[in-house]
């Protein structure tokens, strides 16, 4: 079945022309990035020497800017990236990565066509649980089991280390919780980090 939704994504792009991250950038809705107008876009893109420009909800800020990816910061405690992965038919799909920092980090993963249809995350990127980074060898003790059940949420954040197709997951809590917390949860955590690699069809 995962193999029948890949290849529907791959059919659904091979229809679309915009294969670099200006083109996809500029016919972006405004859904996914609101109050950005399209000659706020093109500004952004073509002035290589201006990394900041106001619009109707603030200003935004150029971080990263290559032929397939763009981050942005869209507020004192939110960036953007914007991907572009290839498949294996030599098209691409975009995948989207929104990121609130307060306390603590959190990503928000999510993947479109190149002309922006929203793809099912669930054929493209594994499940993302706590469990990816607690050492489940130690599961069945009550000490971890307490632990875990510690943070009424587990903000991971996302990033594409210098814009390439590699994806690093952070589980972000040592401002999120206190130190007594972190204390009892740090012996099961295996990894705090963890990179999912990208295959031309999905990250593994």
């Amino acid at each position: 079945m995962k193999k029948i939704i890949i290849a529907f994504f791959i059919f659904i792009s091979t229809s679309v022309f915009s294969q670099k991250i200006d083109d996809v950038f500029k016919t972006m809705p405004n859904s996914v990035l609101p109050g950005l107008s399209e000659s706020n876009r093109t500004m952004f893109l073509v002035d290589t020497g201006k990394t900041v420009i106001p619009y109707s909800l603030g200003k935004i800020e150029k971080l990263a800017y290559t032929p397939d990816f763009l981050k942005i910061k869209t507020s004192d405690i939110g960036t953007t990236q914007i991907k572009l992965l290839p498949l294996i038919n030599d098209t691409k799909i975009i995948c989207v990565i929104k990121t609130v920092c307060g306390n603590a980090c959190d990503s928000r993963i999510q993947f479109y066509s190149t002309d922006w249809k929203e793809l099912d995350s669930n054929a493209l990127l594994p499940d993302i649980s706590p469990e990816s980074f607690f050492d489940s060898s130690q599961k069945n003790s009550d000490n971890y089991k307490f632990a875990v059940s510690l943070p009424d949420i587990y903000p991971v954040s996302a990033e594409f280390e210098n814009g390439s197709n590699s994806l690093t997951l952070k589980l972000d809590l040592t401002k999120y919780l206190s130190s007594e917390q972190l204390a009892e949860i740090k012996p099961f955590i295996k990894n705090e980090t963890k990179t999912l690699k990208w295959n031309n069809t999905s990250f593994n």
